[in-house]
């Protein structure tokens, strides 16, 4: 059986979960707690050697990395697809994750680190640059999104890439103006997958 190294608040570990759900895949879920720091045990480097989740143990074949490890789930279990057929379509459903691994996430993360901090330590003026990015981040979406009900077309990796953002939008108040109806329309689309609710911890 699967085994996915995981902690839940972690964005890119609830990436893979929902790509494992969507796929209808069984999977052990071994939780590694950042905050405990167990992603620094010797036993844990030996899965991962950068001590980050998540990790995936596929009858002894181990990989990292979020994007890759959805992209081998993709090859592994082909059925039901998680990317277009055609070549276009899958191009640029690579691009639209790459855009969320190195444009949107990592101003999230930033948000994460400072929320835990005890009051009078946050950094305010960081918190409110990162969400000030990720806003701008809006309008790539929005425009990738035109006359398409998923960024690619069909639903895809690049979608699931972004569903665990969703919530952190809520949670952050960053609020997505009523002039992006198209992302409005597909967070919404988004949220009804049964994967959505099911990833969540």
């Amino acid at each position: 059986m699967i085994k996915l190294y995981t902690f839940p608040p972690s964005t890119n570990s609830r990436k893979v979960r929902i790509a494992l759900i969507e796929k209808g895949l069984e999977f052990e879920r071994i939780n590694i707690d950042l905050s405990k720091k167990e992603q620094k045990n010797p036993e844990y480097l030996k899965i991962h050697p950068f001590g980050q989740v998540p990790a995936l143990d596929d009858e002894g074949f181990i990989i990292y990395d979020s994007t890759i490890i959805n992209e081998y789930l993709e090859d592994e279990y082909p059925y039901p697809p998680l990317l277009p057929k055609d070549s276009e379509g899958r191009a640029r459903a690579r691009l639209m994750e790459d855009f969320r691994d190195t444009h949107f996430n990592p101003h999230f993360v930033e948000i994460i680190h400072e929320v835990r901090k005890p009051e009078g330590q946050k950094d305010l003026k960081l918190i409110e640059h990162a969400k000030a990015e990720i806003t701008k981040c809006f309008e790539r979406i929005e425009k990738e999104l035109e006359g398409k009900e998923y960024l690619a077309g069909t639903f895809s990796l690049a979608d699931i890439a972004y569903m665990p953002n969703i919530d952190l939008l809520e949670r952050f108040q960053i609020p997505v103006e009523s002039k992006y109806k198209n992302m409005l329309a597909w967070i919404e689309r988004l949220k009804t997958r049964p994967s959505y609710a099911a990833s969540a911890t």
